[in-house]
């Protein structure tokens, strides 16, 4: 089906399918990358389509020439993308570090598999540390958009086109093998945010105007100093309008469970289960890994009694928890390593013990 015919009707999709049709209606005019399961259908999807909207797609010869292919497009203004999988996304490090201090807005689609190493083709979410905290040199930050669904898959790809550009910042698509090869009903609205003017600073062709460099290098201390103090101006500004999450239940809460992506739908289940034992659970999805929603954490923990992260991971969003809550209340873990998310019985059953 044609990717415009999808408009306004329910179509039963994988998310992988869903992100790459959605970077087509976003206006994505280039994709660079290379085959990695369990994202592969998105360089698939592209390979054809793309070219049949007279859009530019290569299937590079690495994830590194991927990422810094996809650095020169973003330098001329236009929308491009390009997406991995957690090993192949680490290969890219260094290109996403330099991405930020060139401030240019790359969207980057993370599919995260098992690990560490070349690990395996299951689910997991242990690239939160990779996506959140960085893997390149420097001081820079990512902004980070976690899906739960395959409609969110679609809706977050449209919102981390316009974030990138709105920031001039990379911005990362982090769902999860899940996701990625699930399937459920998603509907394409027309692309819903406003076009953003890269006119003063991209790359065009010198003409007329003033001769314009886009460069990391930066040889002075100071010099460098001051732009490290205007970008992390941009980070709190991201952090005051973007931040994003979901909250169900915590107005009565004693107990409030935090996860985030696909493992968030075992654990709206749990709290059920557990709402229905007479333990008052809520919920609360980080939708914006960074900026992380920790001043909304903070406010909750003065009026729960524990949080409890349950992660696909050996723990590391409990990390980031643990420091929004600042010692208020205990912070808990219910985790698997790889695979499928933990059963919404079990989850409640664990909880039960913690309590």
């Amino acid at each position: 089906m044609a990717t415009e015919a999808l408009l306004n009707k329910k179509t039963l999709m994988k998310g992988n399918y869903a992100i790459a049709n959605a970077a087509i209606l976003a206006g994505c005019k280039c994709y660079f990358g290379y085959p990695i399961t369990p994202q592969s259908e998105i360089g698939e999807f592209m390979s054809g389509k793309m070219q049949e909207l007279g859009r530019a797609y290569v299937s590079a010869e690495s994830e590194l020439a991927a990422i810094n292919m996809t650095l020169g497009a973003c330098s001329t203004g236009v929308k491009a993308m390009t997406s991995s999988s957690s090993c192949a996304v680490a290969l890219m490090q260094e290109g996403l570090s330099y991405a930020t201090t060139d401030e240019l807005p790359v969207v980057l689609i993370s599919v995260m598999r098992g690990g560490p190493g070349l690990g395996n083709i299951y689910p997991s979410q242990g690239d939160y540390f990779q996506a959140t905290k960085g893997g390149g040199n420097g001081d820079y930050k990512l902004i980070v958009l976690a899906p739960s669904n395959v409609q969110e898959c679609a809706d977050l790809t449209y919102k981390a086109f316009y974030l990138a550009h709105k920031y001039k910042n990379p911005t990362v698509l982090l769902a999860d093998g899940l996701l990625g090869q699930m399937m459920e009903p998603v509907e394409f609205k027309p692309y819903p945010y406003p076009e953003i003017d890269n006119s003063d600073w991209a790359l065009s062709g010198k003409g007329e105007r003033k001769a314009r460099i886009i460069r990391s290098y930066g040889p002075l201390a100071d010099d460098r100093c001051e732009f490290l103090e205007k970008l992390f101006e941009k980070y709190k500004e991201i952090e005051k309008n973007e931040t994003e999450w979901e909250e169900i239940g915590t107005e009565d809460a004693d107990i409030v469970l935090v996860s985030f992506g696909s493992t968030s739908r075992n654990v709206k289940t749990a709290a059920k289960i557990l709402r229905e034992k007479g333990i008052k659970a809520g919920i609360f999805r980080p939708i914006t890994l960074f900026p992380f929603p920790s001043k909304r954490l903070n406010e909750l923990a003065d009026k729960i009694s524990t949080f409890v992260t349950v992660e696909v991971n050996m723990g590391q969003m409990i990390n980031d928890v643990k420091l929004a809550v600042n010692g208020k209340v205990p912070v808990e873990l219910i985790h698997k390593g790889v695979g499928a998310p933990p059963a919404p019985e079990d989850i409640a059953a664990k909880v039960e013990e913690l309590i």
